[in-house]
């Protein structure tokens, strides 16, 4: 099983506009093969800040997410919402990865 976890700090005017997309492109993801878990959650010290959870079957569903369209469309809106780019951590086999 592979865990990820992706933060995401948003511009606060952008908030609206992110809960929106992110709604429409976790619920694409849900439907992908692999996809175990797609949980969304916001900080509770910081409403800007979002973490998603992810659960995957194996490396290649995740790798298979990386290229779905829905996620090209997501990565294309999302950018100029966010402060800065998305950590996304992959953890699995022991290891965790961070990109």
């Amino acid at each position: 099983m592979i865990y990820v976890v992706a933060t995401t700090q948003v511009k606060p005017d952008q908030r609206d506009a992110f809960i929106k997309g992110a709604k429409e492109c976790i619920a694409a993801t849900r439907k992908e093969k692999g996809c175990l878990s797609y949980e969304s959650h916001t900080s509770i010290n910081d409403p800007n800040l979002f973490v998603v959870v992810e659960r995957w079957e194996t490396r290649d569903d995740l790798n298979a997410h990386g290229r779905a369209p829905h996620m090209k469309v997501w990565r294309e809106y999302s950018a100029p919402l966010k402060v800065s780019p998305t950590v996304i951590e992959i953890i699995s086999d022991g290891k965790v990865e961070k990109f």
